[in-house]
């Protein structure tokens, strides 16, 4: 017999691409799609069972079906539909908890798939230069997805120790980009004018959706020769690109303001309903955040079709043009560096796009 795959956070876009992914793989005999609400997409030949994971019918759900491998995609930065922080925080958490549970108590579960985020690393003015799987965090996170994103992983350690049978793959995804994609950072690129913090050009990674469909897709199955499919992995395209060559690349102009000012106009625009502007991602675009990715590479034997720059250039193509043509504004804020630096007394250099 094949393989029964239970996959949750199916109502959203990145989990249904995925469960008709999977669906075609030969050694799967069946697939399980789990969500509290019906998506609005197909899921290919999947069984969609309606469920709430922060209840616990997740565990008849489990027991029912004997799914082998599950794989959590339900822990996510954005609501859906109508939803709340609140409601989106209790799916993650609570829901959370309740799977492990439920898979620790099934003998049939042999392994476990969780989408994390590099959020667990924070964003912190003495971060290092690149974090890998073990660089602890300068400083907890203190709200939001990021806290969130914590404390999941910390129930995943506790059921990997309570059941070593089981292989537990943990892929922490740096900002998720691409033409559908639905996080915050994409909401804020898909602002008119992007405010950022005076002073600051934080570097940033990207991952392509088409490699996190990908890689979970690796993860779910039995690890190829010379690889292993369990521990944890940072999963981000090659390269960096800093705040300034993204808006450049956008052709949206930015709007440097102080750091108070940021934390406002965040508060704004989460009010107005524009984008999650959090605390947390305010410092994302203060100090950034980049991610070692040999792990990805050498021990999981994955290796992304999308650099960071290959991505970006992907979901810029899906946005449409900015409000100024992306060369245009690249020479008008050369200049004004220009002009800046001479007025300093140091020689301008020219900048990338």
């Amino acid at each position: 017999m094949g393989k029964i795959v239970l996959v949750t956070g199916v109502a959203r876009q990145l989990g249904g691409r995925f469960v008709r992914r999977i669906q075609r793989d030969p050694d799967v005999d069946r697939v399980v799609a789990v969500d509290a609400v019906p998506p609005e997409h197909h899921l290919g030949g999947a069984d969609f069972v309606q469920a709430d994971i922060r209840q616990p019918t997740i565990g008849r759900v489990l027991a029912e079906t004997g799914a082998d491998t599950v794989v959590h995609m339900d822990v996510t930065g954005t609501p859906l539909g109508g939803g709340s922080r609140t409601s989106v925080k209790e799916t993650n958490v609570i829901g959370t908890m309740q799977l492990l549970g439920a898979c620790q108590k099934s003998p049939a579960v042999k392994r476990l798939v969780v989408k994390s985020s590099t959020n667990v690393y924070g964003s912190a003015p003495r971060d290092p230069a690149v974090c890998t799987e073990t660089t602890p965090p300068k400083s907890l996170p203190s709200g939001g997805f990021a806290k969130d994103t914590v404390e999941v992983e910390g129930y995943v350690r506790g059921f990997a120790r309570r059941r070593p049978d089981v292989a537990v793959c943990v892929l922490r995804f740096a900002n998720i980009l691409g033409p559908g994609a639905d996080t915050p950072l994409a909401s804020y690129f898909a602002l008119p004018v992007l405010p950022t913090v005076f002073g600051y050009d934080p570097r940033l990674q990207f991952v392509h959706e088409d490699d996190v469909i990908e890689v979970l897709r690796i993860s779910s199955h039995e690890p190829r020769r010379g690889t292993l499919n369990s521990g944890t992995f940072n999963i981000a395209g090659d390269g960096v690109l800093v705040l300034s060559q993204c808006s450049r690349r956008l052709g949206r102009p930015t709007v440097p303001l102080l750091l108070p000012a940021v934390t406002w106009a965040g508060s704004l625009v989460r009010t107005l309903g524009m984008t999650d502007f959090s605390p947390e991602q305010i410092r994302l675009l203060t100090h950034g955040r980049v991610v070692d990715t040999t792990q990805m590479r050498e021990t999981l034997g994955f290796r992304p079709k999308y650099s960071t720059a290959e991505t970006f250039a992907d979901f810029a193509r899906g946005r449409g043009p900015g409000l100024l043509p992306p060369q245009a504004l690249a020479g008008a804020v050369d200049r004004i560096a220009a002009l800046a630096l001479r007025g300093s007394g140091h020689p301008p250099t020219q900048s990338a796009n």
